[in-house]
């Protein structure tokens, strides 16, 4: 398990491009017949890729979390961002079809991920957060989502959201999940932008063709920087940044958040004349 600390604003203004990248930047997130994890000291978030291919894999504890197991104080989000998988959460077995989404409260000991197809494997995101109470597994699929149509062909931001895990979807202590697809011809992300000072978020891209790139704005609204990201790479993005993007190609992306509550729309906007 990695482990990423938190950086303060003021310094965050005279990172150079590499710097940026190594403490914001999660690259190689899926890993054939491995679990990779980045633990962040934001909200103590951790973010997270499995990918079972000819065995399944248990989810196992790991030293800096002092604990019998790896949900012994946390609850956990899962989306499958590839081929049919299974999750079995002490003996219970959940299928996950791409783009579905499965809960794991505190206190479940056992957790396995499965493939259908080794030779085309489920690409499990995912994501933790400190929990200091137990909600039962939910499973939802795009349809429990209550999808929610924003933007607009005439500002190339026209996409749909997914709500997922938040006050009014899947019960969790403080984890917030959700994922948002852009239209053909669409490639701007949460535009105009927002912040919110009670929670940090992660931002996992997927569904980016080969060749085709990302570039991701953060920083405070009056200090911007950005990043050129791919396909399953992810982005820790503190509290007091901006989280937006414009792609190359219309995409797909996961966003998660930890934090002092977990009301999906508790936001700050931004001014877009604001922005430098």
């Amino acid at each position: 398990m990695e482990i990423r600390f938190a950086v303060h604003p003021d310094d965050f203004t005279s990172y150079d491009t590499s710097k940026i990248r190594a403490h914001f930047l999660i690259e190689n997130l899926m890993l054939d017949g491995r679990i990779k994890f980045v633990y962040s000291h934001y909200d103590r978030f951790i973010t997270g890729g499995a990918v079972p291919s000819t065995e399944d894999i248990e989810l196992q504890s790991y030293e800096p979390l002092k604990a019998d197991f790896f949900l012994q104080r946390r609850e956990m989000g899962i989306i499958n961002t590839g081929a049919q998988g299974t999750v079995i959460a002490d003996g219970e077995s959940f299928e996950l079809e791409n783009k579905e989404c499965l809960y794991i409260g505190k206190g479940v000991k056992s957790v396995i991920f499965r493939s259908y197809n080794g030779k085309n494997p489920a690409r499990f995101y995912l994501t933790s957060a400190p929990a200091h109470k137990e909600y039962p597994i939910k499973k939802f699929t795009l349809e429990d989502a209550a999808p929610l149509e924003l933007g607009a062909k005439e500002t190339a931001n026209e996409r749909t959201v997914y709500k997922f895990i938040h006050e009014k979807g899947i019960q969790s202590c403080q984890l917030v999940m959700g994922m948002t697809l852009l239209k053909t011809g669409s490639i701007w992300n949460t535009m105009p932008t927002h912040v919110h000072d009670r929670r940090m978020e992660v931002y996992f891209y997927f569904d980016l063709p080969e060749n085709q790139k990302v570039i991701h704005l953060m920083g405070q609204p009056d200090e911007t920087r950005h990043m050129v990201v791919g396909n399953d790479q992810a982005i820790i993005s503190p509290s007091w940044s901006i989280h937006s993007g414009a792609g190359t190609h219309n995409y797909s992306f996961i966003w998660a958040m930890a934090g002092e509550n977990y009301n999906y729309a508790d936001m700050d906007a931004v001014d877009i004349n604001y922005l430098r």
